[in-house]
């Protein structure tokens, strides 16, 4: 892990130096300016870019539309948990409290992010549960309740190569202090990998969402590590230039912290 950190860390910096402006401008906390000036929307490169998308994932729709006609038997139901219907009122109640604009909730409203998350995480998981008989959340409750502290430090790799491309920012956050923005903004990012995980536990439980792509298409490379070598490299130099073309390389702020994830991992393996 240490060089895969040293990788994210290091050499968005080293493309920021050659971009130009003073390297300490990408390490402001709480981050108050932007830096990066973009191109305009584009109509031709929307749809070159819808295009591709689709010719990726129609495949996948299909296969899985032609598979649903043989389905597996109807998995037996359980009673709603009563804390997934503590979820859902909560759910319904920070919803309204966030969009309904009261004038008393004013001061409040920028907080209803994370009830909101954590509603929602609740209320899957108690789906799940009736369903399966189990959830993340009862089955693994210890590893479930680390996901929040790792998800919060996971997503700040990702914030912290947005200061290079500055594909989105908040707003309403000016007055904060460091602590503050630190805190605040950690409680938000807390609620990723909780929110994903039990989402994707609670579609494992319908077969029909992912019917006929079991064993479909394989990937197998002759030599897996030259493979992984060559993603790296590949990754690596991505990482270098996101500062220097942003509006080109912004989707490796995604793509490459996974690459060089998977790299790593094959190489070591």
């Amino acid at each position: 892990m240490i060089p895969l950190t040293a990788m994210l860390l290091g050499l968005p910096l080293c493309g920021a130096w050659l971009a130009g402006p003073a390297i300490s401008t990408y390490l402001e906390f709480p981050p108050r300016t932007r830096h990066v000036e973009h191109a305009p929307f584009s109509w031709p490169i929307f749809i070159a870019l819808a295009a591709v998308i689709l010719a990726v994932m129609v495949p996948f729709l299909v296969r899985v539309g032609a598979a649903r006609a043989a389905r597996a038997p109807r998995p037996v139901r359980r009673a709603f948990p009563w804390w997934g219907w503590i979820a859902l009122a909560a759910g319904l109640l920070f919803w309204i409290l966030a969009w309904a604009r009261f004038e008393w909730m004013k001061p409040f409203q920028r907080h209803t992010f994370f009830p909101l998350w954590i509603a929602y995480i609740v209320f899957v998981n108690a789906l799940t549960h009736r369903r399966a008989g189990n959830c993340l959340l009862t089955r693994e409750t210890a590893f479930f309740l680390w996901l929040f502290p790792a998800s919060a430090a996971f997503w700040w790799f990702f914030e912290y190569l947005n200061r290079f491309v500055q594909n989105w920012y908040y707003v309403g956050c000016e007055d904060y202090t460091a602590f503050q923005y630190f805190f605040l903004a950690s409680l938000s990012f807390a609620t990723v990998l909780p929110a994903v995980l039990s989402t994707e536990e609670g579609l494992a439980t319908i077969p029909r969402v992912s019917a006929g792509l079991e064993g479909w298409f394989p990937i197998r490379l002759e030599n897996p590590k030259r493979a992984a070598w060559i993603a790296l490299a590949v990754a690596a130099a991505g990482l270098s230039l996101i500062r220097v073309f942003p509006d080109a390389l912004f989707p490796l702020v995604w793509l490459a912290p996974v690459t060089l994830l998977m790299a790593f991992r094959a190489i070591a393996g």
